[in-house]
């Protein structure tokens, strides 16, 4: 079928008004064929950035029929051969606007798939090495666009780059007596860098650097660039930490004057400053962090009401009294915009003498915050609330392990508030996750370390109830305050605010969890109201508990949701099912709670709405830094995994598969929950095919299969610190 020919003689063919209502969808029990491609284009057209299936399609041009329905989905795919529409995944489609020039990013990758993603979205288009004028990974640029090949993927050449960012690469030097290059491992760059003898500073041999791309001229093999700073020896524990910083553009160190500037903040409160706020000195008030936190952004007090009801008091560290709008703290803060907790250290949003001392929350000392305070009934209900500025004093630092001893033995230092906020956190659980909310609950990889840095044992972080008795009031605090602000009062305009929001499950994702999930005897409910689907969600989590495919449920069903991120606009969020909700608990390590600080301030005194455009692009670039910060956690931890198991080569461990791909599998042991691979290379009893909605690689001509959740048996090959890879193979 010529379908471009078809569209053509579209916009020439007329129709007299009786032949065209005649065949009308709805009107006629079959749809003739040119009529029907006529009708799908019209769609497609109409609506160029929508994306249908073939049930969408048949239901808007009225198609019933099971023939007429196979029809429809032949000349989808037609359409798509002929470049007229656009598969983004399997069986879904969206119209090409594309012409023969188009703008949009360019995607660098070190094993040459380069490629470019249209500003309109939709598939990524090859461009070769030889095609790419050099752009570099992330760059907008301007292409000409090939001609579709049937059966070939389609291409694309730079024509010119429109914005080049500034780039900079980690990696180690190799010098010789005029020049250096820096060896990288970075995915988005195949080619070392050439530095010239002039800007090699110094460094020597060997160690790590970060350098800087001048430029790449058009018929030089490597790009060449310049050392901006030297990180330190390879292998050196400080080396390597601030080296997976800079791979993801993370600052590694203070700025001085910024230090400085935190320095001559007074540290005295003044009685001015005492006397507008609530003081809650003499209440019972306790933090309780993990056992090396430093920075304590927030507390919780307890006291019974003359009603026989309990104020409960969450204080959360006032940062925005000691930083000021457009300071040169808030302006370091806002480009750093979260702390990043790294296996053996944390890089502070704020400088250290205010993230550890001044709003430190520290025991026995006089502290400012901002405080939510709910008087609760013992069903847990709130009776009342109210958000003021307090002045606190600690009685007590927990750390989770000693506030747990408390709850499971009763006994210890301020038992009795403790045992109650407990109590009430239970109950406050309860009613969450009874009205929707997801009960995800996994544990964290940690490490113990020496003083070198080097990793001496694995352990398992699970959430237990101390930990829960801290989340539960936090998110109480977090929905009020969203409430306060977000709940637009009759007659009154709605005002901008900083939201954390998070969006419903992509349907095609829990669809595919639920096909997998059910080769395990789960069933998931895919359909029906968010609460029954949550619940559904909620009772898989719970019967895979202690079972061997538990982790792999989890993960899975954390990939298919959306991200948490931070935004203006609610929707509310879906995972703890409230309507509203922010960050406001944190404000010593995430920006985001600084800036609902101070919007709250705002508002509470009748301040006008601020800039929405202006806080969209903050929540923006808030969203981005969080999962910049999460990545190099990630990474940290990887590199630490390789460290910990680099001498014990050629020993066996138990394992599952946790991730097919087309180049092998990884495999994650049970022991530790280090995760390596096994190359595809080395599979090498068979042709293995990879079958990506199953998750799984199937030998051609043995038929064997490795599946993902399967237990395996694997020898440790080789550990990669500059990778930060490990290598398995299988065990005999």
């Amino acid at each position: 079928m010529n379908i471009r020919k078809q569209k053509t003689e579209k916009n020439k063919t007329s129709r007299n008004s009786k032949q065209t209502e005649k065949n009308k969808p709805g009107h006629s029990k079959r749809m003739k064929k040119d009529l029907m491609v006529h009708a799908i284009l019209d769609i497609f057209e109409k609506t160029p950035k929508s994306v249908y299936n073939y049930k969408q399609i048949c239901k808007l041009i009225r198609v019933d029929a099971q023939v007429q329905k196979l029809q429809v989905l032949k000349i989808l795919y037609a359409l798509a051969e002929d470049d007229i529409l656009v598969e983004l995944d399997r069986g879904r489609f969206r119209y090409n606007s594309l012409g023969t020039i188009a703008t949009g990013t360019f995607k660098r990758r070190s094993n040459g798939k380069n490629a470019f993603l249209p500003d309109d979205g939709g598939e990524a288009i090859r461009i070769a090495e030889r095609n790419s004028r050099h752009a570099m990974d992330g760059d907008r640029v301007r292409v000409q666009l090939f001609a579709r090949r049937k059966g070939v993927e389609q291409e694309a050449e730079v024509l010119e780059i429109l914005e080049s960012k500034d780039r900079t690469y980690v990696g180690t030097l190799q010098i010789n007596h005029d020049y250096a290059f820096l060896v990288t491992e970075d995915k988005t760059l195949a080619n070392d860098n050439f530095i010239p003898k002039g800007n090699v500073k110094g460094a020597k041999n060997g160690e790590k650097a970060i350098v800087r791309i001048i430029e790449w001229p058009e018929n030089a093999k490597n790009p060449i660039g310049e050392i901006i700073d030297v990180l330190g020896t390879s292998g050196d524990n400080d080396t390597e930490m601030h080296a997976i910083l800079a791979e993801f553009g993370l600052p590694y160190r203070y700025p001085e004057k910024v230090e400085q500037a935190a320095d001559k903040i007074r540290e005295d409160i003044s009685p001015e400053e005492m006397a507008e706020r609530e003081d809650f000195r003499q209440i019972t008030t306790f933090t309780i962090d993990p056992k090396d936190a430093k920075d304590f952004d927030d507390a919780l007090s307890l006291r019974p009401t003359v009603r026989g009801n309990w104020e409960v008091g969450v204080h959360i560290a006032d940062v925005t009294h000691y930083v000021r709008p457009d300071d040169m703290i808030d302006k370091e803060a806002i480009e750093r915009a979260t702390s990043v907790y790294l296996v053996d250290r944390t890089i502070q949003m704020l400088p250290e003498r205010l993230s550890n001392k001044l709003c430190s929350i520290r025991q026995d000392e006089e502290k400012l915050c901002y405080s939510v305070i709910f008087e609760l009934n013992a069903q847990a209900e709130i009776l009342a609330s109210r958000i003021v500025r307090t002045v606190i004093r600690s009685n007590r630092r927990f750390t989770y392990e000693e506030a747990q001893n408390i709850i499971e033995t009763g006994e210890g230092d301020f038992s009795d508030e403790v045992l109650k906020l407990n109590e009430l956190a239970k109950i406050l659980r309860d009613i969450r996750f009874k009205d929707g909310a997801i009960d995800f609950d996994r544990y964290e990889v940690k490490f113990e370390i020496d003083e070198k840095g080097k990793p001496l044992s694995v352990y398992f972080k699970e959430s237990k109830e101390a930990n829960h008795l801290i989340e539960e009031f936090m998110l109480l605090a977090n929905k009020t305050v969203a409430e306060t602000i977000g709940k637009k009062p009759t007659g009154k305009s709605k005002k901008t605010f900083v939201y954390r929001i998070h969006e419903l499950p992509d349907p095609d994702k829990m669809q595919n969890f639920a096909e997998f999930i059910g080769k395990f005897g789960y069933k998931l409910k895919t359909t029906g109201s968010k609460n029954e689907i949550t619940k559904s969600i909620n009772s898989i989590l719970n019967k895979a508990k202690g079972k061997p495919e538990q982790n792999l449920i989890e993960t899975l069903a954390v990939r298919s949701m959306q991200k948490a991120i931070y935004s203006t606009h609610n929707i509310g969020h879906y995972g703890l099912a409230f309507p509203f909700y922010t960050h406001f608990t944190s404000p010593i390590r995430r920006y985001p709670d600084m800036m609902v600080h101070r919007l709250l301030e705002r508002y509470t005194k009748g301040g006008k709405s601020v800039n929405q455009e202006e806080y969209e692009e903050l929540c923006d670039h808030c969203s981005a830094m969080e999962q910049l910060a999460a990545n190099a956690e990630r990474a940290s931890i990887k590199y630490k995994q390789v460290e910990f198991m680099s001498d014990k080569i050629g020993l066996i461990y138990d394992g599952v598969i946790s991730g097919v791909t087309e180049w092998g599998l990884y495999v994650e042991l049970n022991d530790n929950k280090c995760e390596g691979l096994v190359p595809m290379r080395d599979l090498d009893d068979d042709f293995y095919e990879f079958d990506e909605k199953n998750f799984c690689l199937i030998g051609k001509r043995h038929r064997h299969i490795y599946r993902l959740g399967d237990p395996i048996t694997v020898k440790i090959a080789h550990a990669n610190l500059q990778r930060k890879q490990l290598d398995f193979v299988l065990a005999e």
